[in-house]
């Protein structure tokens, strides 16, 4: 069954005024069949930084463009918001984010062009920020993000790829685009051509959200339905992360597969001694 898609309205993050503590886990596996990982997967428990980049192309290609992706951005856009701290507004880190993605497009292009045995080479990505009850949310690809509220788990991001859109277009139902040899065409990639579009969208984070970022290695290979179980477990994010990993590998871990965790949590507000006294 294929998730529902939420993409929440661009302002609804303007008003965003609770505090909230974030926990983070990652973790990166090359599958059962390839030699090389070319996912690469970090965050940034300061800034808040997410980073999830599924490079493509020839000999060690992809590994160079989803490095190089998570290294500029990681960088670039870390130092933008260590320099605003963690109460940025959202017009700012989504206009900030845009920059950072369009120079590191840039610089994995030039390079893919000066450099034969780089040719064509490009990357998907997943960028996220969480400042206070917001998600600002950048991806370009078919790596996703999936947010779990409560028990009802809903990819949050849309892929950029030819079997979306044959959905899109009732060429193809989602059932039948479970067992399709189109999977893995993207219409969208970091690095291939001199310029690219991001999409962007904010959403609300509440308490006790639990938040998925993936590679394709995970999607392609674990259905919806085992995903949403295997995070409404008990266990901890390394846990729910390793046995993510593990299904993916247990289905036939054909691609690289990573994970990145997030889980939110209402941060306590310190009160004032006057306002302990006053029961305020």
């Amino acid at each position: 069954m294929s998730p529902t898609v939420a993409l929440e309205p661009k302002s609804c993050c303007d008003l965003s005024c609770k505090k909230m503590n974030y926990e983070f886990f990652s973790q990166t596996d090359p599958g059962l069949i390839r030699s090389n990982n070319e996912d690469v997967v970090c965050f940034d428990v300061s800034t808040r930084l997410c980073i999830l980049a599924d490079g493509m192309g020839g000999y060690n290609a992809g590994e160079v463009a989803s490095a190089m992706a998570a290294t500029f951005i990681n960088a670039e856009m870390g130092r933008w918001l260590t320099q605003t701290g963690l109460n940025p507004l959202p017009k700012g880190v989504r206009r900030a984010m845009e920059i950072c993605v369009e120079n590191a497009n840039h610089s994995i292009y030039n390079a893919g062009n000066s450099n034969p045995q780089y040719t064509g080479m490009g990357t998907t990505l997943v960028v996220g920020v969480f400042h206070n009850d917001c998600l600002t949310l950048g991806h370009i690809g078919d790596s996703r993000c999936y947010r779990l509220r409560g028990d009802a788990l809903v990819q949050i991001t849309k892929d950029h790829s030819l079997l979306q859109e044959q959905i899109d277009a009732g060429l193809i139902t989602p059932e039948a685009a479970l067992t399709s040899s189109n999977r893995n065409l993207v219409t969208r990639a970091l690095g291939v051509e001199d310029g690219v579009a991001l999409e962007i969208h904010e959403h609300r984070v509440e308490s006790g959200d639990l938040y998925l970022m993936c590679s394709d290695g995970l999607s392609d290979m674990v259905r919806d339905e085992v995903i949403s179980e295997i995070m409404q477990g008990f266990e901890s994010l390394e846990q729910k992360a390793w046995r993510l990993t593990s299904a993916a590998n247990t289905s036939g871990g054909r691609d690289n597969i990573s994970v990145l965790l997030v889980l939110a949590s209402q941060a306590l507000e310190k009160r004032s001694f006057l306002s302990r006294m006053l029961g305020k």
